[in-house]
Formats: structure tokens, sequence, C-alpha cells
């Protein structure tokens, strides 16, 4: 196969660099179809340049223009927030938003510039260096980078979309969530899209054996899915997760206070003699504590115990200190408070606030100087069960949802994806809370205002959901658990060092056969 740094100008490689990324988009929720991850990332390998020249200029533009087709069509939703809720005008939302997408871009660009960089000759000896050790370790560790480095933006991972089940095929690798999570599922992925260029791109042995490696993988995550990893412990439990739909652009206008909270409790109401918890979403009061707590939570958790049930609902916090939270309380036979962790830059913080203050104040975003929970604050207790709360976009960061285990007897999240409208956002929000399931065999109760809620069993599948901008409680079945995973005993610890070592181990013998000239 001709060499696609001579047989292609450079345009024309970053067209195809730009449809690569996209492709990727494929594997996510709505869509689900995962074998779109390993065509992405082989396609990406195949345009990266192999000669010297091509390595300096063309390995890093391939890269970039490869991030910005799967970011710029897979979160182009940050757009909704910063126009339609934001009071931001078309022109400066999109342009925000591309600046983002442009600067997210960048750890492709130097992933491509790295692979390219590393990988020996297509041709030469160790030609397969570059595919099976420098290309999948590279791309695990740019994306464990681009989950923590400035606050952390964990979307869109390679792995995310191998839980989805397509029919006659399944979700092959799935079972190696609760193994090695995310990361773990990611260097499957870019091994085997590695593989795929090998059959691909080589005759003779290599053909039959690259594939036979990716049936393999296939087939270990297939018996690993059968594996029970945690037990039950106890009974199971009547979770419901109300979803009042209530329109973002009057969720905190005075005047919405009272008909939302007339909305909560009137589903609240009707589903509370049969349900053992009942979850309401992110900031569903739309007020402090302190201002309704006496006329609305104390006669609520009345009530609660009363019927036998525990109630869980979100809503702001004002501290003595002035500070103030995005909390979860409990109540019914117990009482308590979760403060929310990781808060959303520009929209529950400020970061270098001296510098960038304008831009939030042109922005208009309601509760907009949050401050963050500890990070090592007790789990929040629901009746007699400890439970693992995430509110928002903290459940896409694995290690923090990882935290609640073993103690933890099931999992809570709650959200406001109104903000990204009738956009792909709910749908791999929901996808990420089914993969924290997953990972650590836990079920996980999800309440949203305007969806998607659902109810998800420890092997991350929806048992029961509510679609979205439809006002409903949604009640299930959920069945505490108790034990580990893997994952949920060791992180993405091991992973992560096997990719380094992998890293290394490439670069060392890229080095004894160098680029060509």
């Amino acid at each position: 196969m001709p060499d696609s740094h001579r047989s292609l100008p450079g345009p024309v490689r970053w067209a195809l660099a730009l449809l690569a990324g996209a492709l990727m988009v494929l594997s996510f929720s709505p869509f689900g179809w995962f074998p779109a991850a390993i065509l992405s990332i082989a396609l990406f390998y195949q345009l990266l340049p192999s000669t010297r020249p091509g390595v300096r200029r063309g390995g890093f533009a391939v890269g970039w223009f490869y991030g910005l087709g799967l970011l710029g069509f897979g979160v182009f939703w940050i757009r909704i927030s910063l126009n339609e809720f934001g009071n931001m005008p078309v022109l400066a939302a999109n342009a925000l938003m591309l600046l983002l997408v442009a600067a997210l871009a960048l750890f492709y660009a130097v992933g491509g510039w790295l692979v390219a960089r590393l990988r020996p000759a297509p041709d030469g000896p160790r030609w397969w260096v570059g595919p099976l050790l420098v290309l999948p370790s590279v791309w695990v560790l740019l994306e464990w980078l681009r989950g923590w480095l400035l606050t952390g933006f964990p979307w869109l991972f390679a792995g995310t979309g191998q839980i989805n089940p397509l029919p006659l095929l399944g979700a092959p690798l799935a079972g190696w969530a609760p193994v090695a999570g995310v990361h773990g599922l990611s260097l499957i992925v870019a091994l085997c899209a590695g593989l795929l260029w090998v059959a691909v791109r080589h005759r003779g042995a290599w053909r039959p054996a690259s594939l036979a490696l990716v049936l393999a993988l296939s087939l270990a995550g297939a018996l690993l899915a059968r594996v029970e990893w945690t037990r039950p412990a106890g009974g199971p439990m009547t979770a419901t997760a109300v979803q009042g739909n209530v329109a973002q652009a009057i969720k905190w206008s005075p005047d919405g206070l009272l008909p939302t909270l007339e909305i909560y409790l009137e589903l609240t109401r009707d589903v509370l003699a049969q349900s053992d918890v009942i979850v309401w979403p992110e900031t569903a009061i739309p007020s402090f504590l302190q201002e309704v707590e006496e006329g609305l939570v104390v006669p609520l958790a009345a009530d609660a115990r009363d019927a036998g049930a525990e109630l869980v609902i979100g809503v702001p916090i004002l501290e003595p200190s002035g500070h103030y939270y995005n909390g979860l309380i409990s109540i019914g036979s117990a009482s308590d408070r979760y403060y929310k962790r990781h808060l959303v830059p520009f929209g529950e913080f400020l970061p270098l606030e001296e510098l960038l203050r304008p831009l939030v104040d042109w922005f208009n975003v309601p509760m907009s100087d949050f401050s963050p929970g500890r990070a090592a604050q007790p789990l929040l207790q629901v009746g007699s069960h400890a439970v693992g709360a995430s509110i928002c976009y903290e459940d896409v960061f694995p290690e923090e949802v990882r935290q609640a285990l073993p103690e933890a007897a099931y999992l809570i999240n709650v959200s406001n994806d109104a903000w990204f409208g009738d956009s792909l956002a709910p749908h791999q929000h929901l996808e990420l809370a089914r993969l924290r399931a997953l990972e650590n065999s836990r079920p996980l109760v999800r309440a949203t205002n305007s969806g998607i809620s659902a109810i998800i069993n420890h092997r991350g599948q929806v048992t029961a959901s509510l679609p979205l901008f439809e006002r409903a409680a949604l009640t299930g079945t959920i069945q505490p658990r108790a034990g580990l995973t893997p994952f949920a005993a060791v992180g993405s610890a091991p992973v992560l060092l096997l990719a380094a070592a992998m890293l290394l181990l490439g670069a060392l013998a890229g080095r004894r056969t160098p680029v060509r000239a």
C-alpha cells in the first residue's frame, strides 16, 4: 500500500483526518455503533506521514484535524448553553465553542506528532512497533491527560462507546470495563485499530494472526461479562427518579420557584407510598436550602418518614461562611448532605477570576460562583445505605466515582442537561453514567431535570428510562450490592503503567530503526 504522505496532498489528508475524527462520534450514544471507534483510529494511523519531512510537518496537522472532527461533531452542543441559556450572541457562542474545540484538538495534534515521530518506517523490519505499541499507548496516555489537565474534560474517550450492544454482535469488549475501566477499554480499542491496520497492510501470517488477536480480545471480553464481580447486599429496593422538565429559561426566574416546587411535590406525592428512595435532579429547588427548609423540607421529610421512604434532593446550600455549594440533601429516616466537588469551569466557578470576570458577567450564568466541596467527604447516607453520589458531570470522572467503593451500596447521579437542549449531550451523558455503573458493578439511579432520567443495573444496562422533555416520575427496582470489581479496587493505575511501558518499549525499538530520511 502506498505511503499516505507521498500519495495524498496535505489538504486531502487533513480533510480525511477530519472525517476520521467525526467517524468516532458514531460509536457513542445515541448512535452506538461501537466498531466505528476502531475504524476511526485505524484511519488516523494510516493518514499519518512516515517520511522524515512529513513527520515534522504533517503528524501534528493530521492529529489536530482529527481532533477537530471528533470534538467538533461530538461536543458542538456546548454552543447551546452559551447562546440559548447564557444570553451570548450566536456568533460569539459559536466562536467560543470553536475556540474550545480547537484547543482540545491539540491533544490529538500532539498524539499525531508523537506517533509519527516514534514509529519506525512502515516498510522497515520493526514496522509493527507503531500500530501495536506506540499507537495504543500514546492514545491512552493523552486521553488520560485530557481527563485531568486544567480540571479535565474526559468526554468522548475511545472506550466509552464499547458498552453499546449491536444486534447479533452484542458489545464484546464491554466485559473489560469492570476489570480495566474506560482507559483499559480505550487501550484495547486502539490496539484493535492497530491490528486492523496490520491486517489490511500486511499479508502472510500477520493477517490471520492480527485478526485472531482481535477475536481473542472480544471473546475474553464476552467471558468477563459473565463474571459477577460483586454480590447482592440485602433485598431489592424500589427507586424513583423525578423528572420535572422545568424549562431552563424560567428555572432561575423569581416567579418560577413556586411553580417548580409544585411540579416536584405533585410528582413525588404520587409515588411516595410505593418508593424506598426518591431522587430529585440537580438544583431541583432553585433557591438556597435555608430559604425553603422550614416551609418545604421539614414537612416533606416528615411525609417521607411516615411513608417509609427516603428523599434525595438537589439544592444550593449557603453556609454561614458565605460560601455556597451545589448540594444534595437526603431526608427521611436519616438526614445528610453532599457538596459537589468537581465544579464546571465557567458554569459553576471562574478560573483566573480577576482576568475573566467580565466574560462571565457577559455570559450571565446563574449561580456561577459555587465553592467546591471537600475532596474527601463522607458518602451520602440515604436511610440505612451509604450511597456514592455525583452531581452533573462528576460522573464522567471514573476515578472520582470509584472512590465511593466498597462502602457504597448503589450510586446516584443528578444532573440538569437542559443546558444542552435536544442534542447529543443528554445521550452521551447517560452513556457515561452507564459506564460508571458497569465499572463499579453498582446500580445507579439517575435523575435529571429534562432527561434522560434512568434506572441502571450493575451491568450498566438501562432497565427503565424517561425520554427527553417528558414530565414524569420513573420508578424501577435496584439491587444494592457489596464487593469490588478489579477496577474499583485498583483504578486506572495498572493500565496507565502498562501504556507507559508500551510507549517506552516502542520508543526504544523505534530508535533502532529510524524513520526514513
